[in-house]
């Protein structure tokens, strides 16, 4: 891979979870950003460059990182593309919604519930929170949750289906993912038992091309980092894709190049990188 000029503005895509945060394992779950890493994010800005925000988490569970990172203007690519955002500190919320794609969640809703009985599902309401089936355990999504029948679940186009269920391993969401047979739908499976549902064809690396035209920078000046198979999309459209040391092979076989961990703060060496 030949690298490009540090010095001419890039395109940062930057993954929150196993990337620039980590958690405890164990409750309450508690989240940090490193010193190394918030630095670095700080650096780069002020050297010229992009720092976009690339997530499967909400905007409104984005926005709090992005006070704790300190980045005051920018933009925010959330819900593994399904929404963008730009950074308004201004506004009531601190983010201003520019583009969000929807889609008919009722065959997805029913398929999965049919699929796997009493699992936990959420719709989501992007300036709000989510509509869910039965409350869900503290922390594990953001904003309000109205607890509603599933006709209203399935009432109105959304940006995404959140589907969890603790007693299952990721494993069993694959299998599900085979059996289901939707179409019109893309899926990403995390870590844990979880399965995001959004539109078909969406992912982070399409909101990515479209903030990048946005910004005026050329396809060659896009550097994206990231530990998770819906990274995986992101690592191949940047010019510059790092997987996270801790990642699967799957992402890691979609990189151009693999830092260190987490707990080495590898996304941190990657954004020095971008300074000389």
């Amino acid at each position: 891979m030949s690298r490009v000029p540090a010095s001419a503005p890039h395109l940062v895509a930057l993954d929150i979870d196993g990337t620039l945060l980590s958690w405890e394992e164990e409750p309450p779950h508690v989240e940090r950003i490193s010193d190394a890493v918030r630095e670095s994010v700080a650096a780069v800005r002020d050297a010229g460059h992009h720092p976009v925000i690339s997530t499967g988490r909400t905007v409104l569970g984005a926005i709090g990182v992005v006070r704790d990172l300190g980045l005051t203007d920018g933009w925010l690519v959330c819900s593994n593309g399904a929404v963008t955002a730009r950074i308004a500190p201004g506004s009531p919320a601190g983010f201003v919604v520019e583009d969000r794609v929807t889609f008919d969640p009722a065959p997805a809703l029913r398929a999965v519930l049919e699929g796997i009985p009493g699992a936990l599902v959420a719709v989501e309401d992007v300036t709000l929170g989510h509509r869910v089936n039965a409350p869900w355990p503290d922390g594990e999504i953001t904003g309000l949750q109205s607890v509603v029948p599933f006709e209203q679940l399935a009432s109105e186009p959304v940006t995404r289906v959140v589907v969890r269920s603790p007693e299952r391993t990721r494993d069993d969401f694959h299998d599900l993912v085979d059996r289901l047979g939707l179409e019109d739908v893309t899926y990403a499976v995390g870590w844990t038992a979880w399965m995001d549902i959004a539109p078909q064809g969406v992912t982070k690396a399409t909101a990515l091309e479209a903030v990048r035209r946005r910004l005026g920078i050329e396809p060659w000046a896009t550097v994206a980092i990231g530990d998770g198979r819906n990274d995986v999309g992101m690592l191949g459209w940047a010019a510059r894709g790092v997987a996270m040391g801790h990642a699967e092979d799957v992402v890691k076989d979609a990189a151009d190049e693999v830092t260190g961990s987490i707990e080495e703060d590898g996304a941190a060496a990657v954004l020095r990188s971008l300074l000389t």
